[in-house]
């Protein structure tokens, strides 16, 4: 049963209406939605539209046999819109998994690197490119490197939080606990490739939410024993930013 919880959604839905019954199919029995935040944030690169938290919250809940819906995202401590990102979507309803981001400081000094060596440059480029780089462009970027020393930048961040394992542990858990039909999982990543399998095998439905032609090999591979899935640009409409559904029907764009 869909029942759209917002005039929006209900408006979207009359000329959506294909891709409603498609949903109201695959969503079958109780259903139980885990949502890797961090990585379907990372999609909005590719798909060029950005995922609203809140329109995936008053999307799913619209389904009545979806009894709970994990939002699991890192906290960046001390940053206002993060905590307060948090702390809205407790508030929708979602069943919140959350920790510190890490914050790596990366090296970039290359003040000791001889300009050819490839020492430094591994850090950021995978060794199997690497060995394709000619010396002209490693020494390119070892002085590119260097000029961002010179202008008093030694370091990078890179920021880190991943669910992987509370995830993972979270779907097994609701499967001991039992009333639990169908699994719906929001990612790609290729580490979900056991609790899956898992699922599978005790004859449970799983669904893949993710992006066309973006879902990691190993996943890929267990659509042989029954993994499902859906591209989430079939449902666009119902969960991108506003502006970019009035930009999405100028274009013409589904």
């Amino acid at each position: 049963m869909f029942t759209p919880k917002t005039d929006r959604i209900k408006e979207v839905a009359k000329s959506q209406s294909k891709v409603i019954e498609e949903l109201k199919m695959l969503l079958e029995g109780q259903v139980r939605v885990y949502i890797d935040y961090g990585n379907a944030h990372k999609w909005s690169n590719r798909l060029g539209w950005h995922i609203d938290q809140k329109r995936i919250y008053q999307f799913l809940s619209s389904f009545d046999n979806i009894t709970n819906i994990g939002l699991y995202d890192g906290t960046l401590q001390g940053d206002a819109r993060s905590e307060q990102s948090i702390k809205d979507a407790e508030q929708r309803g979602y069943r919140v998994r959350t920790k510190p981001v890490k914050i790596m400081h990366i090296s970039i000094n290359a003040s000791s690197i001889s300009t050819t060596s490839p020492d430094l440059l591994k850090e950021f480029i995978r060794m199997a490119l690497l060995r394709e780089l000619d010396i002209k462009t490693i020494e390119f970027l070892n002085a590119r490197l260097k000029e961002l020393n010179q202008r008093g930048v030694y370091y990078v961040e890179e920021r880190k939080c991943n669910f992987d394992v509370e995830i993972g542990s979270d779907m097994l858990l609701d499967l001991e606990r039992g009333g639990t039909d169908c699994f719906v999982l929001w990612s790609g990543d290729s580490d979900f490739q056991h609790p899956i399998k898992e699922l599978l095998l005790k004859s449970k439905k799983v669904i893949l939410f993710a992006t066309a032609r973006r879902v990691a090999t190993e996943l890929d591979e267990l659509r042989k024993i029954g993994l499902l899935i859906f591209d989430i640009a079939k449902i666009r409409e119902f969960i991108c930013w506003p502006r970019e559904l009035a930009v999405g029907k100028a274009k013409g764009t589904p």
